[in-house]
């Protein structure tokens, strides 16, 4: 959420951050609504102010006058009965308008619609290195039976999955080895619930409008699409020293994705799925803009070193504003290097949000100075299973059908690689 302030003192920077966005948001429905509200609401203290005033003359009144102030005292509080009832319902629709209104883009977001508008800023790695024809991860896992697919629809529908033998193994190798790397940066390791309040979803930016996303039950609870979300919740309505900050956790945890804008998209295989499991890094900073470039870069380069430890080429691009997720100012993707598919796909997202979570869910920290000031709040994936398993798999297979597996998972996994049975 943005400062409600700041929206009504820079209106123009509001129109061009949703021209930037592509959105559709009614801007100027949002401003009458203000207006609106601010008006009811100075009726209602005007109101209030009468009322006070006109018991104060009753009380002084005599026995003459008396009757004629408290008729009129009584109408006083008809009308502010009826007038609060308007305002409580203007405030209601102004603050349901405030949670639709999106994060401004930073000046360096490049502009574009979509995905296709992403700017690579940087590579690694070597993706021409196989001398023998590759297999894609479905063959891999089907040879090596690391997973069971048509079970897993079975029980789970569309898009379910079991991993078994070895595919479970590695998914617990890589879980391990992110949180160790994680810890070994100062990150404190957390495994998070998946089940979370609807006020946290709608403080993390996530409702009201993504709800078709989500998967709900009936006690008022949302299955967690990442922890990025009960991970901010954890914080919530609390005031933190400054020199607590910066809060820096690594959460493994379940999550869970409707995929409802993905229809026909990676109907095959385990890189779009329903449930699987991540480490996410979350990190809470003091509200400046600097920090928070600085703590975006960190949490890239830590992602960046996972990959290169993994021996996966990758790229990290830049989204566009039309790609922006809508509670982050800037986001960068690292894209992981699949062969079967000669391309690079999404593996990782890094984002910065700036105070926009934090004044939803009341997030602030107090200086030595003793001022308060809501922290800013980033988060990027360490690790996410099982889509990273298909890449891994394909950069890492060898002639004879087997999988090596890379240096740093090997004192988890136990093996230097995975052979057929």
């Amino acid at each position: 959420m943005l400062d409600i302030r700041f929206i009504r003192e820079n209106p123009e920077i509001i129109r061009s951050a949703l021209r930037k966005r592509h959105s559709n948001f009614d801007f100027d429905r949002f401003l009458k609504a203000d207006e609106e509200y601010r008006a009811i609401l100075r009726e209602t203290e005007e109101l209030r102010a009468s009322q006070n005033l006109a018991g104060e003359e009753v009380s002084r009144s005599g026995a003459g006058e008396k009757e004629a102030k408290i008729a009129a005292l009584k109408e006083l509080k008809a009308n502010l009965n009826r007038k609060e009832e308007a305002l409580a319902k203007a405030e209601r629709d102004f603050r349901k308008l405030t949670l639709l209104v999106p994060n401004i883009p930073d000046p360096s977001v490049p502009e574009g619609e979509g995905e296709e508008n992403n700017v690579e800023i940087r590579r690694w790695g070597n993706t021409d290195k196989f001398s023998f024809p590759a297999k894609d991860h479905l063959a891999l896992m089907r040879d090596l039976d690391l997973a069971d697919l048509e079970r897993g629809v079975k029980v789970s529908g569309f898009r379910g999955y079991f991993l078994k033998n070895d595919g479970a193994m590695l998914s617990l190798a890589l879980w391990k080895y992110a949180l160790d790397y994680m810890v070994s940066q100062g990150f404190t390791p957390f495994i998070s619930p998946a089940l979370v309040k609807e006020e946290i979803l709608t403080g993390t930016g996530k409702l009201p409008q993504f709800r078709e996303e989500l998967y709900g039950t009936d006690d008022n609870l949302f299955l967690a699409a990442t922890a990025e979300i009960p991970m901010m919740g954890y914080h919530k309505d609390e005031i933190l020293s400054e020199e607590e900050l910066p809060k820096k956790y690594a959460a493994l945890s379940p999550c869970f994705r409707r995929e409802a804008g993905s229809y026909g998209k990676d109907t095959r295989g385990l890189f779009r799925l329903h449930e699987f499991m991540k480490v996410e890094q979350i990190v809470l900073c003091r509200a400046e803009h600097q920090e928070s470039v600085r703590w975006h870069e960190e949490l890239t380069r830590y992602s960046e070193e996972i990959l290169q430890n993994l021996d996966i080429p990758y790229r990290v691009v830049i989204n566009s504003a039309g790609d922006l997720p809508f509670a982050f100012v800037k986001m960068y993707d690292i894209e992981s290097w699949l062969p079967s598919e000669k391309r690079y796909r999404e593996t990782h997202s890094s984002s910065i949000a700036h105070d926009f979570q934090a004044r939803r869910l009341n997030i602030r920290y107090r200086t030595p100075e003793g001022k308060t000031s809501f922290v800013h709040s980033l988060n990027n994936t360490a690790i996410a299973t099982p889509r990273i398993l298909q890449a891994l798999l394909e950069n890492h297979q060898e002639a004879d059908g087997s999988v090596a597996i890379p240096d740093a998972l090997q004192k988890y996994l136990g093996r230097e690689k995975i052979s057929p049975r």
